[in-house]
């Protein structure tokens, strides 16, 4: 599942986004489930936890290769910034890491403060170099030739804040200066990974890091770019050597099995409320086995695929079980595949044949209304049927063309296009079975309409160098994971960045998103939004599908878990859980 990016900060079947300050801090937020139990815990408080069968890739998920939630959900309970989200996604401040201020709406102008007790797990203490390094991997304009020298998911903040972090680099306070209003600056990321082990690593002091980041020198920095873009990724079941893997939150890397789990271990060096576990075992987990280890004890804490049958078994466990079901803002799609040779790349009226031959109503009806009732079949990407503005973004954009299957339509433009029997090869990180079952409903009505569908499905679909990377499909099934920020898919939709995996380029979309991504006028936002939909609609971008019921199960005795509508998921309080005492 891929993560949705946070403004310049964070993309689901991998998740795509970006919640790069996602992990609460010690405590409930919203007064309805945290706390660390007043000593009733029971003495066991190894805690283990599934959201996915894939394995860890990095303690840097910030590269567009290693930025999923199933990576995140590991380095997210690592890696802390000065904001988290709540369950709805209210931004809410991490007060244990320090304070902000916006004091200039014009220019737009943050003051940051670094709590004086914050310090990464090694004992160093954590700085305003860690905000210039934060800035400087996502600063596009420090190239290596055409190229930037950093590979982040995120590159837009040297433009957006021109002159970086301003500060001694020593200090605990920072400002930083917008270019341009930004309305999802509350979530920009300014603090991610240590300075001073990157710094070290490309032979440089801090200071001479800070000075060179600050000073544009690419040269100067290139061996502490190429460590930031690949020196944390090991071979699997190997940890990093623990002075490179310092972390700023309740959690640092314990053990490694490959391809079983991950062992995280309280951070003694946290300077906030420290974990109410002594160690969280994420385990790499099929979907459709997830409820049988959480019946059988070897998981307590689940994020399994919402299916009929899942929901089905988890009931059929009776008070075993808690189960956690809301909304989401995560939603389903297919996108097309736009490189340069591609079946549909320069080919709008294929893509118009495969949308009337997609069953989005039998999707919905056979796999989603089952959990959710009220599900309806999704008609936008930056909106959902939930939200109050959806009915209006909605209704501006889309005529409901593809409401309908229509087969016969669909035949006639591929024999016209002279496309009968054309493959189309959908991808989508397997072992998956809802979207296996998508794929086959898709197959029984595009196979019909002279398409030729293949199941694509792929364990390595989403990982580095995998099928996605390669190109090697026609249309990828997977979904975006969100948390209700304004301005994250400019990084999906525009052309050239860094989630825009689709290679997609409009030059209407691009100017709708600058307009959008530079007011703070939420009507600019409402009619922006409106345009782009149109925009990506006309185009035929890809295919929305639904969006994710929200089904997670936890057991019993363990306390404090609390669902989520954001990408952070299950684990988004994690340091809070607790077995009680029997």
């Amino acid at each position: 599942m891929r993560l949705k990016r946070i403004s310049t900060a964070v993309a689901a079947g991998a998740i795509l986004g970006l919640a790069l300050s996602a992990c609460a801090p010690e405590g409930d937020p919203n007064g309805d489930g945290g706390g660390g139990g007043g000593g009733t815990a029971a003495e066991n408080q190894s805690i283990s936890a599934s959201v996915g069968p894939n394995d860890f890739i990095s303690y840097n998920g910030f590269t567009p290769e290693t930025y999923s939630t199933y990576n995140s959900a590991i380095v997210d309970r690592m890696q802390l910034g000065f904001t988290y989200f709540g369950t709805d996604g209210e931004i809410l401040p991490n007060e244990d890491l320090g304070s902000f201020e916006l004091v200039s709406e014009d220019p737009m102008v943050i003051e940051y403060t670094i709590a004086d007790d914050a310090v990464w797990s090694d004992g160093t203490q954590i700085t305003v170099a860690d905000a210039v390094l934060a800035w400087a991997f996502q600063n596009p304009n420090l190239k290596s030739g055409d190229e930037p020298l950093f590979n982040s998911v995120s590159a837009d903040l040297g433009d957006e804040v021109p002159e970086g972090p301003q500060g001694d680099a020593e200090g605990k306070t920072f400002t930083v200066e917008f270019a341009a209003p930004n309305p999802d600056w509350q979530i920009q990321t300014w603090m991610l990974h240590p300075a001073h082990v990157v710094a070290e690593q490309g032979g440089l002091t801090t200071e001479e890091f800070v000075e060179a980041a600050r000073d544009g020198d690419a040269e100067a920095l290139a061996d502490a770019a190429e460590f930031w873009n690949t020196g944390w990724h090991t071979d699997p079941g190997t940890l990093p050597d623990e002075e490179l893997v310092p972390v700023n939150g309740p959690y640092k890397l314990g053990s490694w099995e490959a391809g079983q789990s991950v062992t995280l271990v309280p951070n003694e060096n946290y300077y906030g409320e420290l974990a109410a576990n002594d160690e969280l075992v994420m385990r790499f987990v099929d979907q459709g086995a997830m409820v049988q280890a959480l019946d059988n004890g070897d998981l307590d804490v689940i994020a399994p695929q919402p299916t009929v049958d899942t929901l089905s078994q988890l009931e059929g466990l009776g008070d075993k079980v808690n189960i956690h079901q809301g909304d989401t803002l995560t939603w389903e799609h297919l996108d097309f595949n736009f490189t340069e040779g591609s079946l549909f790349s320069d080919n709008l009226e294929l893509r118009k044949a495969f949308a009337m031959c997609v069953p989005r109503q039998q999707i919905v009806e056979n796999l989603i209304q089952p959990i959710n009732p009220e599900a309806e079949v999704l008609n936008a990407r930056e909106v959902f049927p939930f939200q109050d503005t959806y009915g209006e973004v909605v209704d501006a954009s889309y005529d409901g063309q593809y409401d309908e299957v229509d087969i016969e339509g669909a035949k006639a433009i591929l024999e016209a296009e002279g496309a009968d029997g054309a493959e189309v090869r959908i991808g989508y990180s397997a072992p998956n079975p809802r979207r296996s079952d998508q794929v086959a409903m898709i197959k029984s009505s595009c196979d019909e309409a002279g398409f030729d569908i293949v199941d694509a499905g792929d364990a390595d679909f989403f990982q580095p160098g995998g099928t996605q990377e390669r190109g090697d499909y026609e249309v990828a099934l997977f979904a975006w994971a969100g948390s209700g920020q304004i301005t994250s898919g400019e990084n999906i939709y525009a052309t050239g960045k860094p989630q825009n995996y689709t290679d997609y380029s409009n030059e209407e979309v691009d100017a709708a998103w600058r307009t959008l991504a530079t007011s703070l006028d939420e009507s600019v936002h409402l009619e922006q939004t409106k345009e782009i939909e149109k925009l990506l609609w006309d185009d035929l971008f890809g295919i929305p599908i639904f969006a994710h019921p929200g089904l997670d199960s936890s057991a019993a005795n363990i306390e404090n878990v609390e669902g989520t509508a954001t990408q952070d998921g299950i684990v988004w309080n994690a340091p809070t859980w607790q077995r009680a005492a029997e």
